[in-house]
């Protein structure tokens, strides 16, 4: 989700922020995640000092977090932090769009069978605790997220679903993923239950990362300050809906990094924090809606769209996120596939991009970026604007538009408000009553969680850049991220066999006719394709934030 979105979790997005839902990278936000119930969302003393930095120190806006534990790391919010404290096996390098080492010495070793990756990790690693970092303690946090026997189980198991013995595990029926095995300290070796050709990609996951044995001694403080094997070591706990204080491990077994820490500034909405970056007091922050191109021409554009140096702030890349709709299949409205059809046809969605976003977006015609896959078998027939269409496909269904009331459901802390009018005026233009509900963030994701909602609005972005990664998390029948139990067996067949397919380009189709087909149904209603609006200050000689809406802390560097 995105902070509001889907990470692929879906990450709960803020319209401009964005991993995962949603859990379900994916939500944020976006991926949207399924998020969690709370369990780390107190509030901090609302008194409590903000504390004092060194000018080399970033100050990074954040809206606040759902998890920072990376356990639960559902959301770009949370996985901001994550990322800073925390290195996977692997990561995705955006330059050459495939998989890299990270803690991992190399790529690993495949069988024959496609079954059973093995990796060798990186000597002298160590944690923030000074704890070593082994094959074990990777074992150890992918079985946190996938334990059912955390105080609120995580959203993000499903990325390890493809596991053998993940499932007996995961149901409490065994006490450990048998197919993951640490052979040695310095060797994780990983079997599949079937051979799936883009499980490296997977490993890519923020979230999927080593913690050590004081996660499982003292849970409680390791939710509201997570100990690391990244560049960067949280100093302090959490202080909720203020700040999170991360500084440079100096025992990093990487390159260190320029910065000498990130100060995470927790803000109440994105004007807010804006007003913070304009005072001098924020280095990163959203641009306003219906601003970005007075900033374009004040602070200067991004050369990249990803990456800011003085005079050229202002990022605009495209993300890998789509911003999107999830109707209540148990509503006995838009539980008619026709309704919402009708409701998709009748979004004018290019009104939204030009007047709230300056033309800066794209109308999303799919769930899925065509920057993921850019093929015409991916965009969905009902995506377009045609409230003529709309209303002709409700009167041949029997349907008297006057009788389908709606509720918007979003979170009021991410500048949705005007995005969900024009939503409203479009479908009252059909006939169709609606009103609008807003709730706290944290709310929200419980409300998504226990179907308590009409229809509402997510946002999704990738934690790899694949198909399977829009597809598998929000419209698999038992995804933890497919919100309102979307069930299409030919689609839950389609995607696994897809998932053995070796050859990419043959992958690839299999996916396009997923895709197609879960169009059809139009279990959501995708709005559009998230690009940055954000702007970094003229401190940072450089800044990268990724198309997945990672923040690069350990390159960045202050002028």
């Amino acid at each position: 989700f995105v902070a509001g979105f889907g990470w692929a979790k879906p990450v709960p997005v803020n319209p401009g922020y964005f991993k995962k839902p949603k859990q379900g990278m994916a939500l944020t936000a976006l991926a949207g995640c399924s998020g969690g119930n709370g369990e780390s969302s107190g509030s901090g003393d609302s008194g409590a000092a903000a504390p004092s930095v060194g000018e080399n120190y970033m100050s990074f806006y954040l809206s606040e977090p759902a998890y920072i534990d990376p356990y639960n790391g559902q959301e770009n919010q949370g996985m901001a932090v994550i990322h800073a404290c925390f290195d996977s096996l692997l990561t995705w390098d955006y330059n050459t769009n495939e998989p890299v080492a990270l803690a991992a010495a190399d790529l690993p070793a495949v069988s024959e069978d496609g079954l059973t990756y093995t990796f060798t990790l990186r000597e002298g690693m160590t944690f923030h605790n000074g704890d070593p970092v082994d094959a074990a303690s990777f074992k150890r946090g992918w079985e946190r997220v996938a334990s059912p026997a955390m105080a609120t189980p995580s959203d993000i198991c499903y990325h390890l679903a493809p596991i053998a013995g993940y499932d007996e595990f995961h149901a409490g029926d065994a006490d450990e993923i048998t197919g993951v095995v640490a052979v040695d300290d310095l060797t994780l070796q990983v079997t599949l239950s079937a051979p799936m050709a883009d499980f490296p990609a997977v490993v890519c996951h923020p979230s999927l990362v080593p913690v050590p044995q004081a996660a499982l001694d003292d849970p409680a403080s390791f939710l509201e300050q997570p100990i690391g094997n990244g560049a960067f070591k949280m100093d302090e706990p959490w202080q909720h809906n203020q700040y999170i204080l991360c500084s440079r491990f100096e025992d990093y077994y990487g390159e260190a990094p320029a910065l000498d820490g990130v100060y995470f500034s927790i803000q109440a909405d994105p004007d807010t924090a804006y007003r913070g970056f304009e005072s001098g007091d924020i280095d990163f922050a959203q641009v306003p809606l219906g601003q970005l191109e007075d900033n374009i021409e004040k602070y200067g554009e991004s050369e990249d769209g990803f990456t800011s140096t003085p005079g050229k702030q202002v990022m605009t890349g495209t993300e890998l996120s789509t911003y999107y709709l999830i109707p209540n299949l148990d509503d006995e409205n838009l539980a008619k596939k026709e309704v919402r059809q009708a409701i998709s046809l009748a979004i004018d969605r290019q009104a939204i991009v030009d007047t709230l976003y300056e033309g800066y977006r794209e109308p999303a015609n799919s769930i899925m970026p065509l920057s993921i896959d850019d093929n015409e078998r991916n965009i969905w027939e009902f995506c377009q604007y045609d409230p003529e269409r709309a209303k002709q496909i409700l009167a041949d269904a029997g349907i008297d538009p006057s009788t389908i009331k709606v509720t918007l459901d979003y979170n009021g802390d991410g500048g949705h408000e005007d995005i969900m009018s024009s939503i409203q005026a479009n479908l009252s233009e059909i006939g169709i009553e609606v009103t609008q509900n807003t709730l706290e963030w944290a709310a929200y994701l419980n409300s998504l969680s226990d179907g308590s909602y009409g229809l509402a609005r997510l946002g999704w972005t990738a934690d790899y850049p694949i198909p399977d990664n829009f597809l598998y998390p929000n419209f698999f029948s038992t995804a933890d991220n497919n919100y309102n139990g979307y069930n299409n067996p030919e689609v839950d067949a389609a995607i696994l066999a897809a998932r053995q397919i070796s050859d990419e380009e043959q992958r690839r189709q299999a996916y396009r006719e997923v895709c197609y087909t879960v169009g059809e149904d139009m279990p959501v209603i995708p709005i559009m394709f998230y690009a940055h609006n954000y702007v970094s200050s003229e401190r940072m000689a450089t800044f990268n934030y990724d198309p997945s809406t990672i923040p690069h802390f350990e390159t960045a560097e202050i002028a």
